[in-house]
C-alpha cells in the first residue's frame, strides 16, 4: 500500500485555544517541518463563526496560507453562519464538502478532526 503524505484537519471547533494550541501549530508545523507534504485546513461549523470574530484567527490563517497549508471552507455551514463573503475575501476556498469529506473516508486518507 503506497503511503500518502497528504493530510486533513477538519477543524470545527470554536475554541480559540484549540486553534492557538493545536489547529495552528500543528499545521503550521507540519509544513515547516516536512512531517507531510500536503496539509488541508477544513473549516467546518463553528471554527468558521471563530474566523469572522477574531482578528488574531484571520492573521494567523494568512501565516497559515504563506507557509503552503491549503485552506477549504464548508460552504453550507458558510453559508449558514453569512460568513461566505469573507471567507472568499481571505482567499479561502469555499466549497461543499460533504461529497468530498465521504469520499475521503472511504478512501481512508489521513483526516485529524478537531
Amino acid at each position: 500500500m503506497e503511503k500518502t503524505d497528504k493530510l486533513y484537519l477538519l477543524w470545527t471547533s470554536g475554541e480559540k485555544i484549540t486553534f492557538d494550541e493545536m489547529v495552528f501549530m500543528y499545521a503550521l508545523n507540519s509544513i515547516k517541518r516536512h512531517w507531510w507534504k500536503e496539509v488541508t485546513l477544513i473549516i467546518w461549523g463553528a471554527s468558521a463563526h471563530l474566523v469572522e470574530t477574531d482578528q488574531e484567527v484571520r492573521n494567523k490563517l494568512k501565516v497559515l496560507f504563506d507557509a503552503g497549508v491549503q485552506i477549504s471552507a464548508c460552504k453550507g455551514c458558510a453559508d449558514n453562519l453569512k460568513v461566505t463573503d469573507l471567507l472568499e475575501k481571505l482567499g479561502v476556498e469555499v466549497k461543499y464538502w460533504g461529497v468530498p469529506l465521504t469520499e475521503l473516508l472511504h478512501a481512508d486518507e489521513k483526516i485529524l478532526t478537531i
